[in-house]
């Protein structure tokens, strides 16, 4: 798959959660080999790849701050497709990349971020996901 070149992106919504359906990376194949979600509340995300922290928006692109595990930003530009959100952008190597992220059910109230020295939780509706140094893990309670 080839990704068309990313025009004015749209911020994020403020708060919910998504699976992840695919990702191409470079320009490759959209494809999906584990299971990946992502949670926002607020200025607050954690991505259940193990790594979590602050989204801004620039006006075209959003950008995650790595403050908790894997260290680093990623920038991209999200546009909707139907209910979906699909992600272009360059992670900290050079590389780029294509998401398509799902929206999960239930993911209303309540939600919120909690954080400590050395690891960031992110609740949106039943959809939990814990990051600390080592790993993210995804609980749906």
């Amino acid at each position: 798959m080839t990704a068309p070149e990313p025009g004015p992106g749209i911020p994020v919504p403020e708060y919910g959660a998504w699976l992840r359906r695919g990702i191409s990376r470079d320009g490759g194949p959209l494809v999906e080999d584990r299971e990946v979600v992502w949670l926002q509340a607020g200025p607050y995300y954690a991505d259940s790849r193990g790594f979590a922290g602050t989204t801004s928006f620039d006006g075209t692109r959003v950008h995650f701050q790595h403050l908790t595990g894997e260290p680093g930003e990623d920038a991209g530009t999200f546009h909707r497709d139907g209910a979906n959100l699909v992600e272009q952008g360059t992670n900290p190597d050079g590389g780029t990349f294509l998401e398509v992220w799902t929206p999960l059910p239930a993911a209303e109230e309540p939600y919120g971020s909690w954080s400590g020295p050395d690891h960031h939780v992110v609740r949106a509706g039943p959809h939990v996901v814990h990051v600390d140094a080592h790993t993210g893990t995804y609980w749906r309670l």
